[in-house]
């Protein structure tokens, strides 16, 4: 095979679709996962069987279907979706929302709130926690994308400041509440909870409740505003080059505040649906939970697309679901944690290969031009 033809497979499998690329880096990461378990002297058969089991509910040895591990797999899922969806809609917008930690901070901080002190209404109690969770997150992400707007404050900056603000800022707001320790507050009302008892038992009485219809909501949402509407082009116009935008008719400042406080709005909800769906209580936080963080690789893995965010979002909820799983099969947990890291990684190493080539693209065009001149 000739040079110029071998460079031009090289480019087309590099130039390949996002999508493709994805699946690839994430059977990658699966590989090494696999050859690492050989390593330290596991059967890496042991794996597979807990991912089998989270996915299906199927237990290979027992052959006997426990529904309740897909329904702990989806409720896994939920928040690690809205973090990712978080992340990537600011990326759309040419942003790095590192804040969607302490966005879900917020969101949750709220939402135990409004489920102990609000109105013990049905169907009014949890919805109104919800409302205020995104409310805030929406808030606490709009500060970021004021001070960039405003005063030009690097998103990556403020972002990570108000995480500690937050994290810290929850912990001596929910401790005020009457009744509360050093770790938990008192029991929400049953008004407040999103349990579903049609949910418990179509999944055999796992923590699978009504956040998975507003994460699907969520998902749609991301999607009709960043593919179908003028908004969604404006914001992605800003992110593509703000001058080009400015110069456009487009606000440029009021779509950097937008695009960060929809972004916030996301993790919030996910923060709401931890607090009210997880938990019968309000937690005092010892340090984060890392969805907001974890949401970063999740988007970065979906390319930032609504549902490509979603199945990542699956993906890194089906790993976390599968720990205990894999640990009882004699998989050490530390496993999924690496398996996560090489997919990341795998992503980095696409995006630097792919603007290295266009870099070398260029600088040949430029070459060629000098040379005829």
């Amino acid at each position: 095979m000739s040079t110029d033809k071998k460079r031009r497979t090289i480019r087309e499998l590099l130039m390949t679709s996002d999508g493709a690329l994805s699946v690839l880096v994430v059977l990658l990461g699966f590989l090494c996962g696999t050859i690492l378990i050989v390593i330290v002297g596991r059967n890496p058969a042991g794996m597979y069987k807990a991912i089998l089991q989270v996915l299906t509910g199927y237990n290979l040895d027992r052959n006997r279907f426990y529904i309740r591990y897909v329904g702990e797999w989806l409720a896994q899922s939920m928040p690690f979706i809205l973090c990712g969806l978080s992340m990537g809609f600011a990326a759309r917008c040419g942003l790095f929302n590192i804040g969607g930690e302490g966005q879900y901070v917020v969101g949750l901080t709220v939402a135990q709130f409004v489920a102990i002190l609000g109105p013990q209404i049905p169907g009014v109690h949890w919805f109104a926690a919800l409302l205020l969770a995104v409310l805030a997150g929406a808030f606490w992400g709009a500060i970021v994308g004021f001070l960039k707007a405003k005063y030009q404050v690097s998103e990556v900056v403020a972002t990570i400041m108000l995480n500690y603000i937050a994290l810290y800022a929850s912990r001596i707001l929910v401790m005020r509440i009457p009744g509360t320790n050093t770790y938990r507050t008192p029991s929400f009302p049953e008004t407040a909870l999103l349990r579903s008892s049609v949910l418990e038992k179509l999944t055999g009485g796992s923590m699978l409740n009504l956040g998975i219809i507003f994460v699907f909501l969520a998902v749609l949402v991301y999607w009709f505003i960043m593919e179908k509407t003028r908004t969604g082009f404006a914001l992605r116009a800003t992110g593509f080059n703000k001058e080009a935008a400015r110069a456009s008719g487009i606000p440029v400042i009021r779509s950097i505040i937008l695009s960060m406080a929809i972004a916030g709005a996301f993790a919030g909800l996910a923060g709401g649906i931890v607090a009210l769906g997880s938990f019968r209580f309000g937690r005092v936080l010892a340090g984060n939970d890392g969805y907001g963080f974890a949401g970063i690789a999740v988007a970065l893995v979906g390319n930032s697309t609504a549902f490509g965010t979603m199945l990542s979002g699956l993906l890194f909820g089906m790993l976390a679901s599968a720990q205990p799983l894999m640990e009882s099969n004699r998989i050490p947990k530390e496993i999924t944690f690496i398996i996560q890291g090489l997919v990341v990684v795998f992503i980095a190493v696409r995006t630097g290969i792919r603007i290295f080539i266009r870099y070398s693209q260029r600088k040949k065009v430029v070459q060629e031009v000098v040379d005829h001149e």
